[in-house]
This record gives C-alpha cells, structure tokens and sequence, in this order.
C-alpha cells in the first residue's frame, strides 16, 4: 500500500495538451479533441508508485482565473477551496507567451506550480529554442519539456511532484508561493489601501490571499463581489476605492483598471522571455513597444540615451524655471524687508526675517524648479520608460552584486533627482534575497533625492553659471557611481552572497495625458510643500534659536555701536570727499561683522567652529558644519539653515573692524565689496543667499565641489533611518549611517586636497 497520498491539479488553457498528459499519466480515457473547452466537467484518475498514491484531478481548461466563464470559475474555486499539494500547469510552448498569462494567475494565488512545457517537438520545428532551466530560475518553480501525445516528460512530471512532497515544501499555506506583480502607481496605492481594509475587518482572509482578493475587486470580478456582500459595509468600502481608481485611471491614463492588470501582467511576461528564455522572439506577439524597445534597451545606445534624457531633463529645469524662481526668491525677499520696516522688537524680527522667511523661503523659492522636474519625470514614468531603465541596468547592477530589481528603490530614491530615500527602502522589499536587499537599503540614501535636489540646485546655478545642467547631470551620475561602488565592497565582504535572477514587468507605452501629468506632479510637489510648511519650519526656527543665543552681551555690542559712531564722525568731517553710499558701505560692514560676530558666539556657531578642526581638511565653512548637522533631520535644512545664517552677513567672520575709521577704511570697505565674485547672479535679489554664498571667500571651487559630494552621500536623514531600521534592524541602519558618514569624510578630504593642489 503507498504511504503517501498528494493530490495534484492539471491545468492549463484550451488545446494545450492538458487531457492528453492526464491521459498518460492516469490511464484513464478522458476524451481529448482539439477544440476549445472539452474539458468542462472535472476529470480524476490515479498515479500509483510503490510509495505514493497521485490523485490527479483534471480542471477545466481556461485561459485566465477571472470569472467570466463556467470552465474558470470551476477551475479557479477548486484550486482556492481544495488547495491541492500542486498544480501541474501545461503550456503551448508554440504560443510561450499567452500561456503564461495562466501561471502568473496562479502564482499570484500562491498555488505551487510545476510548469510542463508541451508541444516542444513542434517548437523545435519552428527554430525556436526555448530554456526550460532559465524559465524555471526565474519563476522558481519546475520547468519540465513535455511531448504529451508521445509520453515524454510523464516521468519528470512525477518526479517532480515526489520531490516537492520529499523537500517538504508542500504546504496548506497558500501564501507561501504567491508571489505578487506591481501594476503601477496608479493601482498599487489602492491595492494597499484595499488589503488593509480587508485584513482589518478579516474579510474573506479564511478562504481568499487578501491581495489576490484586492485584485480581484479591482478587476470588478462579479464572483467574488458576491461573496463579499456578506460584509456590506466592508463591501462597499472597497467598491467605493475601485470607483475612486476607475475615476483617476480615466482621467489620468484614460483607460481602466481591469486593462492596466492584464497589461503589466503581459509586461512582466514579456520581460520574463527576454531574460534569454526564447530565442527568435520575433515570432513572439511584436508590437511597437518592441520595436522601440530595440533601440532604447540596445546595450550601447540605451544607456547614451539614458544619459541624453537626463541631461534634457535638467536642462529644461533650469532653462523654463529661471523666471518663477527668481520671481519667487524676490517676493520672500520682499517680504523680508516689510519685516525688517514694520517688526519694531529685534529678537522677534530676526526669527520672522532670518530665521523663517529666509529659512523657509530659501527651501520653497526652488519649488519651481522641483514642480518642472517632477512634472519630466512623471512623464517618463506615465510613458513607461522608467521601468525600460530598470531593465538595461539588469546586467550593470549583477556586475556590481545587485539585482535587477534594485533599480527600481534607487531609482525612487532618487536615481533620477526628485525622489524619496525613505518609499525606495520599502521598495527593497520585493526583492527576494535578503544579502541583495539589505546591499540595495544600505545604499539607496546615495541618490539624489528631492530635499538633496533643492540644495544641489541652488549651489549648481550659484558657482557654474551656465553649467548648472551639466553639474547635476554629473551629480546624478556619481550617485549611482559610489551606490555601486559601495554596494560592490559590501557584497564582497560582509554580506557575501550569490546573485538572484531578475524579473521585472514591462509595461506598455502609454502616451500620458495632461490630467495625469498635473495630477501625479502635484501629488509630488504638494509633498514638498508640506514638508517645506511643517518640518522645515520647526527645524527652521529651531536652527535659527542654535545660531542666535546666547546673544551679544552689552560690551560687545557697544563697541560695535562706537564704530559705527566713528564712521559717521569721519563722514561728517569728509563730506565732499566720501559719497553716501560709502558711508552705507562701511555701516553695513559693520552690522555685518557685528552679526557674524554673534553668529560665531552662538551655541550653533561655536559648534560649527569646533568641527573646523575636522571639516577643515574637506574645505568646509564653519556655517556649512552647522547646516550639515541640521541636515540629519532633513536634508532641505541644510538650505534653510545655510540662508538663515548668511542672512547673519555676507562678509569673512575672521574679519574684525579698525579702532578707528579714515576715509581711506571707509573707501576700501566699499571697493572690497564691489570686487566680491557675484559671477552672474546680479539679477537675483541683493539679499539672496547665492549672492551672499558668491561673496564669502570660503566657498572655493575645491571647497564646493566637496561640499556638493558630503551632502550627496553623508549619512541619511532621520525619517530615512527609521525607515531601514523597521526593513532591516537597528543595528544595520546605525552601520549604514555612520559607515556612510566616516566612507564620505575620508573620500571628501581626498577630493579636496587633490582638487586644492591644482586649483
């Protein structure tokens, strides 16, 4: 008597050959015919071994899971309700890519799945060479060639079924082979919503995977709506969601939900054949999304073009969002004067003034710039070209020790600035080993993401006038360079491991619609906004309360009172020889050492001085070291925090005022300020913090190109942090911050020290 009994479902689509192998494999007689659906009632038959007894239980044949026929619904409720120990899937290997539209379905459900590629006599007649190996690397399931009609792979097939019992990989936990596919941005925010809803109230959780259920409501399956209703409220809440995404998807993409699944499912299939699966894949469904494919994944023109999209895409940041920046940097300088005109109290005065218009306002005056990249990049996003990136770096990320499928973190990262470190760490999920994962987290913080973007933006058009295209170009280039680089070193040694095959879905190219540009880039843009009104405000005020107290005592002050006194006693006896605007000049010297001064004594400045001893060997200012530690908490501060202490003066703080004041003092005062380098922001406001950056002797070409280079890769913000402790451990993201911080330090003082002996 077998000791073992494992049952087993055949499925597979209509004229496949799926009777047939029950045929062999039973020896029963199932009636076999070649047309579609002679399959309807389901079939059983046995499999005898001395061990084992196979139940063999012959489902309906059907080209999808959804509900639209009897032959599905039967198909898909005995797979869901019986779960048995396998599904043996049988494919047309002539027709690869339509039939493996129903194995995604059923590894979506967590069935497990060995795949029988049938037909594969008839393959090879058509001079098409298929890898069953690679087909089964990548799905991670057993591949086995099959010619039903003449009984070859019968005996793999049970082979197969015997070693999954054997391993012990069977399992009554359906979950543990599903594995899930992303439809896009546009669906996959309300798929999450809709399985938090579902696992909250425990909806259907007893018989269906909540995504897979989710899916399906967005699919509109009537079957499964049915069911729901046995929860009204909880039925109607998810009703209400897919409502809400048809509306957008019309509007944004004009098409529907159910349209977009089958399409990235499609996609994911296609990406799948072209990881060297088929060969001559022109006898493959071809569509113009191949056609341009060819050119755009090319292994030599891809990446060109790649780099070519970058350099336009900031090329048209800064070219269209010249005006409305400079617009809006002199309205909060407008706003600042009306505050130095009407606020009478000087302490309340410099916290609106220095500490939050020209903190806040510094941040939000690049939003124009950020509104006219994110609106680039969700058109490269909308128009499927993103996921195209992802794909041709496959084979550059293997070299290095990553998968393919960490493009997509970096990218969201930041790989094309405008990203966020923290969604691109949670991305890292789908991948499925975790030494690639925890490379790809420990990394992700390198690219240039939004809060990075803005300060990147702002040093770029302050010191390369008309290179600033080619400066955030090379940023985001070296970026992706050092993530490599440092992913390499780490997977090499502490998180040594063998690479994993990539898939990933394709989608189609879609033309983006106007609606959904503006709708997604205002999603993006009003996110920067908010962070700019909230957090950016409270660290704001706090950085400003660092870097004013403790305040001048009333000695200090008074001598700076006398000098200012002295200037105005020479100028009184040396009328005819000094204009007015020498004695503003010399006045406005003054209160600006005499704020430098204060700076200098608060408890933010005599800790940015202190980290002089070690910032000076990277060529930092003293205020650049007060911004970076405000940086931690988010990287936009370093902007805010850099405006609101040079709003403090815009003259060296090692400069001290005479005794007394000649004429002579008075007019070289004047011609020291008009020899400063503004390069060529003269139109900006007088007030603006790249003018008073241009003007402190400090900020050298080597000191810049390593200050640029620091805030690239120092350590992530705090959000960041928390976000690949709760991914990985606490320990492993303390490593990835300060590992990053001292990794960046080092290389920053070797980069400098070599820049300043040419310089």
């Amino acid at each position: 008597m077998p000791r073992h009994k494992i049952v087993v479902a055949l499925s597979g689509q209509p004229n496949c050959g799926k009777s047939t192998m029950f045929n062999s494999l039973t020896g029963s007689s199932a009636r076999v015919g070649n047309y579609p659906g002679i399959t309807v009632e389901r079939m059983e038959g046995y499999h005898n071994t001395d061990d084992y007894r196979i139940k063999f239980i012959d489902l309906p044949g059907t080209y999808s899971l959804t509900s639209y026929s009897m032959e599905e619904i039967v198909a898909r409720n005995y797979i869901l309700d019986e779960q048995p120990d396998c599904v043996v899937c049988m494919l047309d290997s002539v027709a690869l890519e339509r039939s493996l539209y129903l194995v995604v379905q059923l590894l979506e459900i967590g069935a497990p799945v060995i795949i029988g590629l049938n037909m594969m006599d008839d393959v090879k007649k058509k001079g098409i060479h298929i890898d069953s190996k690679q087909l089964s690397k990548l799905l991670n399931v057993p591949v086995v060639e099959c010619v039903a009609r003449r009984g070859i792979g019968k005996k793999e097939i049970i082979e197969e079924i015997v070693k999954l019992h054997d391993n012990k990989k069977l399992s009554k936990d359906i979950d543990k082979y599903r594995f899930d596919i992303s439809y896009g941005h546009d669906l996959d925010p309300a798929i999450d919503e809709m399985i938090e809803v579902i696992e909250t109230n425990n909806f259907l959780t007893d018989k269906f995977p909540s995504r897979w259920l989710a899916v399906k409501y967005m699919e509109e399956d009537d079957n499964i709506q049915q069911k729901g209703l046995y929860k009204k409220d909880v039925h109607d809440q998810l009703i209400e969601i897919v409502k809400n995404t048809e509306i957008h998807t019309e509007k944004t993409l004009a098409t529907y939900p159910e349209a977009i699944i089958a399409d990235y499912r499609y996609g994911f299939i296609s990406s799948l054949l072209k990881q060297n699966v088929i060969h001559r894949a022109q006898l493959l469904k071809s569509d113009y999304s191949d056609k341009i494919d060819k050119l755009l994944t090319q292994r030599l023109f891809g990446p060109l073009i790649m780099i070519g999209v970058l350099y336009v895409l900031f090329y048209l940041t800064f070219q269209i969002g010249a005006y409305p920046q400079s617009w809006m940097q002199m309205g909060f300088d407008l706003l600042g004067q009306l505050g130095d005109t009407y606020i009478s109290n000087e302490l309340l005065r410099s916290l609106i003034v220095s500490g939050i218009i020209d903190g806040v306002g510094a941040v939000l005056s690049f939003s124009p710039l950020i509104l006219i990249m994110f609106a680039l990049l969700c058109f490269l996003e909308d128009l499927g070209y993103m996921a195209r990136v992802a794909y041709m770096l496959d084979k550059v990320f293997r070299t290095f020790g990553l998968h393919g499928a960490s493009v997509m973190p970096f990218i969201i990262s930041g790989g094309i600035p405008g990203g966020c470190a923290v969604p691109g760490v949670m991305t890292a999920r789908t991948l499925r080993s975790p030494k690639e994962r925890l490379a790809t987290i420990l990394t992700a913080p390198f690219m240039v993401c939004g809060a990075k973007t803005t300060v990147f933006l702002m040093l770029a058009q302050t010191f390369f006038p008309g290179k600033a295209t080619f400066v955030m170009l090379l940023l985001t280039l070296t970026s992706w360079f050092f993530a490599l680089i440092v992913s390499k070193i780490l997977r090499s040694t502490l998180i040594k491991g063998a690479p994993t095959p990539f898939i990933m879905e394709l989608p189609p190219y879609r033309f983006p619609t106007l609606y959904g540009i503006v709708t997604h880039t205002w999603d993006r843009v009003w996110q920067f906004v908010k962070k700019a009104g909230t957090v950016i405000f409270v660290i704001s005020i706090l950085m400003w309360a660092l870097i004013t107290f403790p305040r001048l005592s009333d000695h200090q002050k008074e001598v700076f009172n006398s000098q200012r006194h002295s200037v105005i006693q020479t100028f009184e006896i040396n009328k005819t020889k000094l204009s007015k605007y020498n004695l503003k000049t010399a006045l406005s010297k003054i209160d600006d050492i005499e704020q430098r001064t204060a700076l200098k004594n608060s408890i933010g400045g005599k800790i940015g001085v202190w980290l002089e001893c070690i910032s000076q060997y990277c060529g930092f200012p003293w205020q650049a070291n007060i911004a970076l530690i405000g940086g931690f908490a988010a990287k936009e501060v370093i902007l805010s925090t850099l405006s609101t202490a040079y709003s403090l003066g815009s003259f060296n703080p090692d400069e001290s005022p005479p005794k007394t004041m000649t004429p002579q003092d008075i007019t070289g005062a004047t011609s020291k300020v008009q020899s400063k380098p503004v390069h060529s922001l003269l139109s900006l406001p007088e007030t603006s913090l790249e003018l008073r950056l241009a003007a402190d002797p400090q900020w050298t070409i080597p000191a810049v190109i390593s200050i640029l280079l620091f805030i690239l890769l120092y350590a992530p913000c705090f959000v960041t942090v928390v976000a690949m402790a709760k991914e990985t451990s606490w320990p492993w993201a303390l490593f990835g911050t300060f590992g990053s911080l001292i990794f960046t330090y080092f290389l920053c003082v070797g980069v400098y020290q070599t820049i300043y002996l040419f310089y």
